[in-house]
């Protein structure tokens, strides 16, 4: 994959958790770790590997949480297996 659409697919994980950043249905915790995620995500002076793999994670916790709303998990895990189509390297 070109490191054009590897900023692109980091691009659009980006938008998606500004959305669940800016969503007051979705638990203050779950926001506080998607802003940190997607601040992550951003940080340019890392591969874009490193960002997606240390995200990875995270995304997997924030998931898991019993108070997620179904409409935001279904967020995370999109966001996840974008993230995913991240090659190393």
């Amino acid at each position: 994959m070109a490191s054009g659409n590897t900023e692109e697919v980091i691009r659009q994980c980006v938008a998606v958790l500004e959305q669940i950043v800016a969503d007051d249905s979705v638990p203050r915790n779950i926001r506080r770790s998607a802003e940190t995620v997607k601040n992550t995500l951003s940080k340019k002076s890392e591969p874009a590997s490193m960002r997606a793999a240390a995200c990875i994670s995270t995304l997997d916790e924030m998931s898991n949480d019993p108070n997620l709303p179904l409409h935001t998990r279904t967020l995370i895990w999109n966001v996840a297996s974008q993230l995913e189509t991240i090659p190393l390297g």
